[in-house]
């Protein structure tokens, strides 16, 4: 198929101006590239439906409880089964629980991770098994026939994609339990890649209100909106509180005043969480580089149009219509912004597979993130954006049928006027405002970061930390204090290993992501009837454990062994629990506390600094810690999963985990080690998000602030050399060369300081939005603000000064006879 002329010859221009095409295809690369990319990320994780059929009528069941400040509160068994039994607008509901299982018999023994789950959770979801079924309802209870299902991944790994392996047996913390079925390949709960898929039973005579520690998920009958959804849920919690009773030591009163309410969401907010906002907030700031691209491209197609504004004069004279010369800038803008595009594309290729490479942790669905149709047309729509975008100040400054005063402005009388100087000045302005903008929205998160960095955690030196997590199964060692003791035996067999100082035991360790919240009584402290105290958290630790995690005991002591074997009821609180409840950590020495109007009074015998469980950018939970063996509470023991501390410098080689492992093996070679890591990663973890924004918008404001110098530079560089017969009248007549150059850095000044000042306006806005991702820092921050007003006039006074330098090249002489 023949190229049409007029395409042919804007090729052969474009080839020609061969400096002009490669600076306007480099800088659209880098604004169209850097767009595709984040998009990438934003439909791969945000605006891809989930992978189920129908996915719209899949809701997490979520709720609120005001009472007791919880914003976003989990599923109960008592609540599973009032939706379960009464619900008007659920077709089917299910709960679930993520976590791990310890499985030997195929190999070595193996840590795997697991998802518990009602007999309706996997149909509801809709992906039916590849090989054999799911849970049936029978299943679902007590002392039903153990079964598994196995995920995809460990089916191929263990047994070979072998479908025969359904109806052999798997043996999972010490229980063999029949294969009933296999998941599909491509199957994925929510972003969980679950190795085994266990039955969660309820036994409903049995269950109590309270017992919030687990997910749920229901789909709507059709039709159902989420607004009715929320409105039945109402309804169903009323229901709730008078078909089960509480526990021992709570009264339906307490229920009632935790005002627990209906807050259902799209099941797919429960996979994306809170990240969504942090993506949109790039995209924005990422379209905002685009912009600053753009507008420099405008720069130079308007250079390069007044080069071009006495041929196109010429050819309006002779009878082209003003139609014609908009197509010819327009095709040559389309041209310019296609061939970025392409070019653009290969480069968020790279930044995507560079992301994956990374995998944030705080990201989902990244197996979901690529080049796909999408973002091929978002591409190609930014692209004819662009394009449109880069041609309209030409097409309307040299496209008209100006003829005679075109043609004049070539004799040796012409001179710029102010006029021809506006439009590229207002782009300058244009970009300085959005590089401006970029620059203190990366600022804010820099000093975020830094905010975050300066947080004392509760613990130290977390690099030279190696935590784990071993799990003894009741199948194996049935008596509590077995457990415990066995425990005790493999931390004196990992302390002994060479470099090794401490090694401590504790339900859980900080900023794992996990928690128990429940009310504490203080003993003289009066509580109204009915009640129900602050939540706290309630951790389990073993005598040790602060000191290997490097956590102070102001004030006490830490427990001993001798009372966790005897069961004593002793506890130890962290110092906020003791200011707000006492006001001084010393003066909770001797009170005592229970966990319901039933317990035993337990006695406070030492108090720890406070750390940090949640997050840096959390504060530090009031924090309650009992032994690992207790009498008269909800759960006797606590021995049966216990993290390991370990504090050594060798933390996170290779030969201390081998050391570990055998160290555990030759008591118990049927344990496994689980959750192996060192602290030192759980704190960088906790940091992800703010991390990943700083150094996105740290990227983004840094291409601004290149493209935004370069434009100030060409666009005084382009003075300097229009107004060459100016500065040699102005030198004839007696100037000297510092005043010619000062008087074009102070163009460029102005400038910079109405794009600053325009950009310090819109900065207030849009930090406003990222108001929730800051830590440490206001969003109107006059330190950031600042600084990035003076760098940036500081980058435009280099800028201006560089091309201004040229002054100093011009003869006066050469100059005048040049016109």
């Amino acid at each position: 198929m023949a190229i049409p002329i007029s395409l042919r010859q804007a090729i052969r221009r474009l080839a020609h101006a061969r400096t002009f095409t490669a600076m306007t295809l480099v800088t659209l690369a880098v604004g169209i590239g850097a767009n595709a990319a984040i998009f990438s990320v934003v439909e791969g994780v945000l605006l891809r439906p989930l992978p189920y059929p129908r996915p719209d009528e899949l809701v997490g069941l979520w709720h609120t409880a005001p009472g007791v400040n919880i914003d976003r509160l989990e599923m109960a068994p008592s609540l599973y089964f009032t939706y379960l039994e009464e619900s008007r607008v659920f077709e089917s509901v299910g709960l679930w629980s993520e976590g791990s299982a310890s499985v030997t018999g195929l190999a070595d023994p193996e840590r795997v991770s697991v998802l518990r789950v009602t007999h309706g959770t996997l149909p509801l979801i809709g992906v039916p098994p590849l090989v054999g079924r799911t849970f049936r309802t029978e299943e679902g209870v007590p002392n039903a026939p153990p079964t598994v299902v196995l995920g995809y991944g460990y089916w191929q790994s263990r047994f070979g994609g072998d479908p025969a392996a359904v109806g052999k047996r798997v043996t999972v913390d010490g229980e063999a339990r029949e294969v009933i079925g296999v998941m599909p390949r491509e199957f994925r709960f929510l972003d969980v890649k679950a190795d085994l898929f266990l039955p969660q039973p309820f036994e409903r005579a049995k269950v109590r209100l309270g017992q919030f520690s687990y997910s749920g998920v229901a789909r709507l009958k059709p039709g159902v909106t989420l607004q009715e959804a929320n409105t039945d849920v109402g309804r169903l919690l009323k229901l709730a509180l008078e078909r089960f009773e509480p526990p021992p030591g709570f009264s339906k009163k307490m229920f009632e005043e935790a005002k627990i309410g209906p807050n259902l969401s799209s099941f797919k907010r429960d996979l994306v969480g809170d990240i969504a906002r942090v993506l949109w907030v790039l995209m924005g700031t990422i379209g905002m580089v685009l912009l600053v691209a753009c507008a420099n491209v405008a720069n130079l197609l308007l250079v390069r149009a007044e080069g071009r504004q006495q041929e196109l004069a010429v050819r309006a004279a002779l009878g082209a219509s003003r139609g014609q010369l908009a197509r010819e800038i327009l095709l040559e803008s389309l041209l310019l912004a296609l061939a970025g595009a392409a070019l653009g594309l290969g480069l968020a290729y790279a930044l995507v597979r560079l992301l994956v490479f990374l995998a944030p942790v705080n990201l989902p669905r990244l197996d979901r993130i690529g080049i796909d149709p999408p973002v091929l047309l978002f591409t190609l729509a930014i692209a004819l954006a662009s394009a449109v975008l880069l041609s309209v100040i030409p097409i309307l400054k040299y496209s008209g049928r100006q003829v005679a005063p075109a043609l004049r402005s070539g004799g040796r009388s012409a001179s710029q006027s102010r006029e021809r100087h506006r439009a590229r000045n207002t782009l300058v302005v244009v970009q300085v405002a959005l590089a401006l903008v970029l620059l203190v929205s990366s600022g804010l998160m820099i000093r975020s970061f830094r905010a975050l960095r300066q947080v004392e955690p509760g613990f130290s030196h977390p690099e030279a930390l190696q935590t784990l997590r071993l799990s003894i199964p009741d199948k194996q060692v049935p008596e509590d204090e077995k457990a415990a003791r066995m425990q005790q035996a493999i931390r004196d067999r990992i302390a002994a290993i060479p470099g090794v100082t401490a090694v401590g035991l504790a339900s859980n360790i900080p900023l794992d992501g996990s928690g128990w919240h429940d009310p504490i009584y203080a003993e003289d402290h009066a509580y109204a009837e009915g009640q129900l105290p602050p939540l706290r958290v309630f951790r389990f630790a073993a005598p040790g454990f602060f000191d290997a995690l490097g956590t102070k005991v102001v004030a006490g002591r830490d427990f001993t062994w001798s009372e966790t074997y005897d069961r004593l009821p002793v506890v130890v609180v962290s110092a906020n629990l003791a200011r707000e409840l006492w006001g001084d950590p010393r003066a909770a020495l001797g009170k005592r506390l229970r966990e319901s109007t039933k317990s035993a009074w337990r006695e406070i015998v030492g108090v720890t600094g406070d750390v940090y469980s949640d997050g840096l950018d959390q504060k530090p939970p009031a924090t309650v810690f009992f032994p690992i063996l207790l009498k008269e509470f909800e759960s006797d023991s606590q021995s049966r999963s216990l993290a390991y501390v370990i504090r050594t410098p060798r933390a996170g080689s290779e030969s201390l985990i081998k050391e570990v492992r055998e160290a555990v093996w030759s008591l118990n070679p049927d344990l496994p080690l689980d959750s192996v890591r060192t602290l030192a990663h759980l704190y960088e973890r906790s940091m992800a998000r703010t991390s990943f924004t700083t150094v996105m918008l740290a990227l983004a404001g840094g291409m601004a602030l290149l493209l935004g110098t370069v434009g100030i530079y060409g666009v005084i560089a382009y003075a300097v050399t229009q107004r060459t017969r100016e500065i040699g009248i102005r030198m004839a007549l007696g100037a000297r060369r510092e005043e010619l150059t000062r008087m074009f850095v102070r163009n460029g000044l102005v400038l910079a300081a109405i794009g600053a000042a325009c950009g310090l306006l819109a900065a207030l806005g849009l930090s406003r939005v990222m108001r929730s991702l800051l830590f440490g820092v206001g969003a109107a921050d006059p330190l950031t603000f600042a600084l990035v007003a003076v760098g940036l006039v500081a980058a435009a006074a280099l800028a201006s000064y560089l091309p201004a330098r040229r002054v100093a090249d011009v003869d006066p002489v050469e100059a005048l006879r040049a016109e």
